[in-house]
């Protein structure tokens, strides 16, 4: 087996299981791209078997710390693994991340379930060259009979890969699931993501059970999944706000078809917050769910401009108890940083706060204390605090 020589000061060496081309040593046996190597360190000694690729600036990731083939035995006994952690867990057993990359021990592979339909995404090379494999062992394990490739992450040019998408087995692209007494209908092949934001499942029924009697603005609204199951909690009036188009037109289908009444605003949320308060608008509750602001380092200190003028808005227009729900799925954006950008914005709007709860990632997709890489997600939900 071809494989390198990692330096001495090298991650992997302590517990992570990446190594970047600045890690590596040395290169033996001449591997193509995608192949299975061997990474060992100066002292010969086997540290694991890893997808190779010099064309990333991760040339290297581990999958196992034996030697180890990527064949279809391996793929079955992954994902039995996997799901068989999300049973014990006792996540919805039909709406949940049945694969979470590096997690579960497949990088570059995450799969989730929406009932009978199954979505792969893949972002690695390798994986992606053993797509059929993948699908095999998935079909088997899982008794999958719909599977959609969702594999249109633009983090799959770092690996050389085009962004595709497709029904890759099986028939339809649509979906119907219930998330607190509300129906939504969902175009797996065009939905955000995978088709939902199942990371947020557990944080909806947390968010609306506060809804009740509120007026609530939902940002970044996308297919409307807080503003619908709060305005299913019986809130006195609820605003979502997206920019996207396509994703608001789904929001208002799911609204009619569950007979809820919102009022959608198709605008950018900086120019909304803005114009709502110069119009001097007041909220019970405000929902903040961002995209990312950031997808590399380099990009915080941007990132940290932009939430804190979002929180600064936000601030200026909860009212004297209101309550705000705010989320980062930002992985350079730290919790640390995050809270202090929420700080010194409550200090500018001449707010003052008390915490009400942390939001973390679902027990679906679980965190590596030794790869900070596998948590992206966090939030907070604060209660706006009177002037003493």
């Amino acid at each position: 087996m071809a494989g390198i020589v990692v330096r001495p000061r090298a991650r992997i060496l302590h517990g992570h299981d990446w190594v970047f081309s600045s890690e590596v040593l040395k290169v033996f046996g001449d591997p193509a791209d995608g192949d299975v190597i061997s990474i060992k360190d100066g002292r010969d000694r086997m540290v694991g078997s890893a997808m190779w690729n010099s064309k990333s600036q991760i040339v290297a990731r581990r999958f196992s710390h034996r030697r180890q083939e990527l064949d279809l035995d391996f793929f079955k006994r992954r994902i039995a693994r996997a799901a068989e952690y999300r049973e014990r867990r006792k996540v919805n057993p039909q709406l949940h991340r049945v694969v979470w990359s590096e997690s579960d021990g497949l990088p570059g592979v995450v799969l989730d379930r929406y009932g009978e339909q199954f979505v792969l995404q893949l972002t690695t090379l390798a994986m992606d060259r053993r797509k059929e494999m993948l699908v095999d062992a998935i079909r088997e394990v899982l008794g999958a009979r719909n599977i959609i490739e969702r594999s249109d992450a633009a983090v799959r040019c770092a690996e050389g890969l085009p962004q595709t998408s497709g029904v890759l087995c099986g028939e339809g692209r649509e979906t119907e699931f219930e998330i607190c007494g509300v129906k939504f209908s969902i175009d797996l092949l065009s939905g955000q993501k995978t088709g939902f934001y199942l990371d947020q499942i557990p944080h909806y029924p947390a968010v609306a059970g506060l809804a009740a009697g509120r007026r609530v603005l939902d940002c970044f609204t996308n297919e409307g999944a807080f503003a619908l199951t709060c305005a299913r909690a019986e809130a006195s009036e609820v605003i979502g706000v997206e920019l996207q188009t396509s994703a608001i037109a789904i929001a208002r289908e799911n609204a009619k078809g569950n007979q809820l009444a919102v009022h959608w605003v198709e605008q950018d949320v900086f120019v909304y917050l803005r114009a709502a308060e110069k119009a001097g608008a007041q909220f019970d509750l405000i929902v903040l769910d961002p995209p990312s602001f950031t997808k590399t380092k380099g990009g915080v200190r941007d990132a940290i401009r932009g939430y804190r003028e979002l929180h600064l808005r936000a601030f200026k227009l909860l009212s004297r108890d209101g309550i705000l729900a705010t989320f980062s799925c930002s992985h350079h954006i730290s919790d640390a940083i995050l809270f202090e950008t929420i700080s010194v914005a409550l200090v500018d709007a001449r707010r003052s706060a008390r915490r009400l709860r942390r939001f973390e990632q679902a027990l679906d997709h679980p965190v590596l204390p030794t790869m900070p890489e596998t948590e992206y997600f966090k939030g907070v939900l604060l209660e706006m605090k009177p002037s003493i």
